[in-house]
C-alpha cells in the first residue's frame, strides 16, 4: 500500500514563515542602504558641483580686480608719460588678501611674464628661425647648466617642416622610439608644459627653466629688462658675465631703468655692441593667479592675460589646474 506523505507540522510552518520575513527584511534593508548609498552620493556630487561653481565665480571676480588694478597701473603710467613696468610696482611685490563671508579669504597675486623669454619666438612669422632669439635661448640654457637639452631642438618643436634643423635637433624620428610614442607638435606652444616632452628633458631641467621661459601666441614680443631675472639678462650678450648681470639687477634695484638707450649705455654693456632688438621697459602679456578658500574648500586659478598697448584687456586662457599659485608677500586688502 502507498504511504502517503507525513502533513507539515504547524511548527514548521511558522519556522519557514519566518525565515521568509527574515529574507524580506534583509532585501529591503540592503535596498534602503543601497538607496541612502546612492542619496548621499548624490548629495556630495551636488555640494562638490556647487563649491566648484561657486569658487570659479569668486576666482573670476578676482580676476576682474586683477584686471582693474592693471588698467589703473596703465592710466597712471599713461598720465606721467612713462610707459614702463618694474618689480617695484605694488602689483608685482604683493599679493593682495581680501576677506570673504566669515570664515573664508580670497589670495590673488599678478605675475610678469614679459621678463621671459617667449620661445614661440624662436620662429618669426614668415617660418624663418629668430636666430637673435635663438642665441639667447642656446645661452640661457648654458647659464642654468642644462646641456642635454638644445635650443635646435626646441626649434624642431615649433617650427612645422619635418627635418631637423642640425644634429642637435629633434623631430618624428627621435619622439616616435619613446615610450609612449608621440610626433613633435609642428606649432607653437600652446602651453610651456610641453617642454616635458622635448628630448632630453628632465623634471629637474624643466623647474629650472620655467622661471625664465613663457609661451604666448605672438612673435616679437620684447624682453622687459626691468623684469627679466638674472639669467636672462646675462643671455643678452654671450659676452656678459654672470658678475656683470648681477651688477645690472643690483643697479636697477636702486633704480628702474626709464630709458632704452640709458639702459644699453649701462658700463657693464661697454664695448659690446647690445641693441634694443628685442627688449623693453614694458609688460603686455601676465599670468593672474587667485586662490579662494571657503567652507572648508580650496579653489585655484590662472588666468593669461594680454594688456594691449591701448589698455585693452584679453582673456587667452585660463587653468584651475595649478596648485601653489600664491608666492608673494600677502598685502591685507579691506573694504573702504
Amino acid at each position: 500500500m502507498k504511504q502517503s506523505a507525513a502533513p507539515c507540522l504547524p511548527g514548521h510552518q511558522a519556522g519557514l514563515a519566518l525565515i521568509m520575513v527574515l529574507l524580506a527584511l534583509a532585501l529591503v534593508v540592503s535596498l534602503a542602504a543601497g538607496i541612502a548609498q546612492q542619496q548621499n552620493l548624490r548629495v556630495f556630487k551636488a555640494g562638490h558641483y556647487l563649491g566648484q561653481s561657486q569658487g570659479q565665480s569668486v576666482a573670476l571676480g578676482a580676476e576682474a580686480l586683477a584686471r582693474q588694478i592693471l588698467f589703473r597701473d596703465f592710466e597712471d603710467d599713461r598720465e606721467k608719460g612713462l610707459m614702463i613696468d618694474s618689480p617695484d610696482e605694488v602689483w608685482a611685490q604683493y599679493s593682495a588678501i581680501l576677506p570673504i563671508d566669515s570664515d573664508g579669504v580670497v589670495e590673488v597675486q599678478i605675475n610678469d611674464l614679459g621678463g621671459r623669454i617667449n620661445l614661440n619666438d624662436l620662429i618669426l612669422a614668415s617660418g624663418q628661425v629668430n636666430e637673435v632669439t635663438r642665441a639667447r635661448v642656446k645661452r640661457l640654457l648654458e647659464i642654468l647648466d642644462i646641456r642635454e637639452v638644445h635650443a635646435d631642438a626646441l626649434i624642431d618643436w615649433i617650427d612645422r617642416d619635418e627635418q631637423t634643423i642640425s644634429a642637435y635637433g629633434a623631430e618624428d624620428g627621435q619622439y616616435l622610439l619613446m615610450e609612449p610614442p608621440y610626433r613633435a607638435a609642428n606649432q607653437p606652444m600652446a602651453s610651456i608644459t610641453e617642454l616635458r616632452l622635448l628630448e632630453g628633458m628632465t623634471e629637474e631641467y624643466y623647474q629650472r627653466l620655467l622661471p625664465h621661459v613663457v609661451a604666448v601666441p605672438v612673435f616679437g614680443m620684447p624682453i622687459n629688462v626691468n623684469m627679466a631675472s638674472m639669467e636672462v639678462l646675462q643671455s643678452l650678450h654671450p659676452e656678459l658675465t654672470q658678475v656683470q648681470a648681477e651688477a645690472i639687477v643690483s643697479r636697477r634695484d636702486e633704480d628702474r631703468f626709464e630709458d632704452m638707450q640709458a639702459f644699453l649705455a649701462l658700463p657693464e654693456f661697454a664695448g659690446l655692441g647690445l641693441k634694443a632688438d628685442g627688449l623693453a621697459l614694458r609688460t603686455f602679456f601676465f599670468d593672474v593667479a587667485s586662490r579662494i578658500t571657503f567652507d572648508n574648500r580650496v579653489y585655484h586659478l590662472v588666468s593669461r592675460i594680454y594688456r594691449s598697448p591701448d589698455g585693452e584687456f584679453s582673456v587667452l586662457h585660463r587653468d584651475a589646474g595649478q596648485r601653489n599659485v600664491i608666492t608673494k608677500q600677502p598685502f591685507a586688502v579691506t573694504e573702504g
